[in-house]
């Protein structure tokens, strides 16, 4: 069985141990044995792009060009080979992993050409004779924890435009999927970017993560994961003066009118709540129906699920994977547990699966007959569960939407355009889809929510300059 090592300072390191990296369709098929880094480790790491960053910060843009783009060619020449990987280290199909993995190549040709368009400003000063210009620099050494339901994507979205604006970078990937991690490290060392630029370093977030966090030569945290350990992560960084971008939780809603198409509106709800096993931060798990349709759409769900296959990630014809770990699976059966004694009505799913090969499989779960204050309708539970909150009106619709601790993506059917309208101006999410599944966004606009959901600037498309870069304001004597 192979070991895939640490990159520190452009070579590959040997780990204190290995860990391995278990298949979730198939608990006998290990894709190898990874690295598990030390904070020794993580020392050395940031050592390697401190050192590289004066370099590399005011170098050539165009070498950062070329480099991006050759990685986003690579990803994408592999994204069959990639994506497989991606599902059987995660669970998502292959299917989805290779749009997981296309989507990767797409953002770091992006931002290949972002290296080329970062711009200032020259304004007059209020006194004569003195120039200014305002422009922006790198932050530095920036510090990337992934999380594990996009292995290759929200490393991706994080590593390229760190890179771009002229930053050195230490990822760490989530434990649960080193795979793709180390496959876009791998094809990071051949760009041509020179040694330390770019480190990855894997293992235990309560080794590697808080090593990066508490280190005193990083000066950026980017964090994708758990609402829990995104606050803890702010307040240690609040208290070394690091710059830090959190994108943690959501309950979004899934807003059903009456007026809505019963086909269009059940598609969309089966999309958002149940494809990728139901782990995306931005999936539906809360369906809030209007009274007049709620019979209706209760029975065309019910129909639409019982076709919906479950089955292993790299099998012809699988629609959902299994849950991505033991842990995540146990969690989503006790949320069934949980919901039927706070009174809800299971209609459908919500079973574990035993199929020909030994997984975490879980058909999805519907509830109907909730009520916005129990706990299924307030926790996020991150696995292929939705309740369907039955509402009056409209206005009652957008109120139970958002009536919510997290503020990160909201969806509306409906064929009017009134209601669309004051919906997207009045729903308390960074992201809203009308007639469109909540889950799903494109790679060159930014991607981010409110309240508990984010914090700091957002990710994706131009926007995350402000985060990967801080303002200089120069002045000059004629």
């Amino acid at each position: 069985m192979q070991n895939f090592d640490n990159l520190i300072n452009g070579e590959w390191r040997a780990g204190a141990s290995y860990s391995p990296n278990t298949n979730p369709s198939n608990l006998q098929d290990v894709l190898g044995h990874y690295a598990q880094g030390d904070a020794g480790q993580v020392d050395e790491a940031v050592a390697a792009a401190n050192a590289a960053f004066p370099a590399w910060s005011t170098g050539s843009v165009q070498a950062r060009s070329d480099a991006l783009d050759k990685i986003g060619n690579e990803i994408l020449a592999r994204k069959e080979e990639l994506g497989t990987l991606l599902a059987r280290e995660e669970g998502k199909t292959r299917a989805e992993g290779i749009g997981e993995a296309t989507r990767a190549g797409h953002i770091f040709k992006f931002f290949a050409g972002e290296c080329l368009r970062l711009a200032g400003e020259v304004v007059p000063s209020v006194r004569p004779g003195i120039g200014i210009e305002i422009t922006r620099e790198p932050v530095g050494v920036v510090g990337l924890i992934t999380p594990w339901n996009f292995p290759i994507a929200i490393p991706a979205w994080k590593v390229a435009p760190a890179l771009a604006y002229g930053n050195c970078v230490v990822l760490k990937p989530a434990d649960l999927v080193p795979g793709c991690a180390w496959a876009l490290a791998e094809i990071i060392s051949r760009s041509g970017i020179p040694a330390g630029v770019f480190n990855l370093v894997m293992g235990r977030g309560s080794v590697i993560g808080d090593a990066l966090v508490n280190h005193p030569g990083i000066h950026a945290i980017s964090f994708t994961g758990s609402v829990g350990v995104g606050r803890r992560i702010a307040v240690q960084c609040a208290t070394t003066h690091k710059k830090v971008q959190l994108e943690m939780g959501g309950k979004n809603p899934q807003v059903v009118l009456d007026d809505a198409d019963l086909n269009q509106a059940v598609e969309l709800s089966v999309q958002s709540a149940f494809y990728s096993t139901g782990q995306r931060c931005t999936a539906s798990s809360r369906l809030i129906v209007t009274e007049g349709i709620y019979p209706k759409f209760i029975e065309a769900m019910k129909a639409r699920m019982a076709k919906i296959k479950v089955g292993d990630a790299l099998a012809q014809g699988t629609d959902i994977g299994p849950v991505s770990s033991e842990s995540q699976l146990r969690q989503d059966l006790d949320y069934i547990e949980i919901g039927q004694g706070e009174g809800a009505s299971l209609v459908a799913g919500g079973d574990r699966l035993r199929l020909d090969t030994e997984g975490y499989y879980m058909s999805p779960a519907l509830f109907s007959e909730t009520v916005a204050s129990m706990r299924i309708n307030k926790e996020e539970i991150f696995g292929p569960v939705a309740s369907v909150i039955r509402v009056k009106n409209y206005e009652e619709a957008l109120a139970t939407a958002n009536d919510t601790e997290f503020g990160l993506s909201a969806g509306i059917a409906t064929t009017s355009l009134k209601y669309a309208t004051h919906f997207k101006r009045h729903s308390q999410a960074g992201m809203v889809m009308v007639n469109l599944p909540t889950a799903g966004v494109d790679y060159h606009v930014p991607f981010g929510g409110r309240k508990g959901s984010s914090y700091g600037a957002r990710e994706q498309g131009r926007y995350a300059q402000e985060f990967f870069t801080v303002v200089k304001t120069a002045y000059t004597l004629a």
